[in-house]
């Protein structure tokens, strides 16, 4: 049985990352995949008398907002050193509406490491499709990921999953696309080169050029 003090111990470490504002039962989840066994009921009762259920308590503000992009030019040493995501519209002439191309890229090699293409793009996809990069990586030390503030980027549960995993997320500033120029750029070959020069009317048509 493991001890209350324990149990704080391990909660307090998990709440210095710096996004994660969860409640005692997501942190049962949390303790679970690192080893403990614990029950909800009891967590609540140690995080209540603890202080750790109020957020004012469990979190340092400071310094903890949205972490802005120092430079406009990003110089690297390495692959997946600092990558960049953004989200792409495209028109669907068929349906008469926008599709969403998610894409991220690695701004040493400038390789397109993951994308998702659908009508709806929200932050449990984000979160999936960051997964599945990282664990094609085997989730490599200090990786930096650029983004604008989409509501989808800026979303708690990707920053707080992007700080379980060790991730240092960054955000370009209002009106500067410069700052998250490599995944701009790519998004702006395929709308000269793709999705103007081919005349497609189909989701399916745009989603197996995206696959070659």
């Amino acid at each position: 049985m493991v001890s209350p003090e324990a149990v704080v111990v391990a909660v307090k470490d998990i709440l210095k990352h710096e996004f994660i504002d969860c409640g005692y039962r997501l942190m049962t989840s949390y303790l679970t995949r690192d080893g403990y066994t614990i029950n909800h009921k009891k967590l609540y009762r140690i995080m209540k008398e603890e202080g750790l259920l109020k957020l004012d308590h469990r979190i340092d503000r400071s310094g903890c907002g949205r972490k802005f992009a120092k430079f406009r030019k990003v110089n690297t040493s390495r692959p997946l050193e600092c990558l960049e995501m953004d989200i792409k519209m495209v028109w669907i002439p068929s349906v008469g509406k926008n599709a969403y191309l998610l894409s991220v890229i690695d701004v040493h090699t400038r390789r397109i490491l993951k994308d998702y293409f659908s009508f709806n793009i929200k932050q449990n996809n984000v979160i999936v499709l960051l997964s599945e990069l990282f664990e094609d990586y085997y989730y490599p030390d200090n990786v930096v990921i650029r983004s604008d503030n989409g509501s989808q980027f800026i979303a708690r549960k990707v920053r707080e999953y992007l700080g379980l995993i060790g991730v240092q997320q960054e955000f370009t500033h209002i009106a500067t696309p410069e700052e998250n120029a490599h995944i701009e750029a790519y998004h702006g070959i395929l709308k000269k080169e793709v999705f103007r020069r081919f005349d497609y009317q189909y989701f399916g048509e745009i989603e197996q050029i995206l696959k070659r």
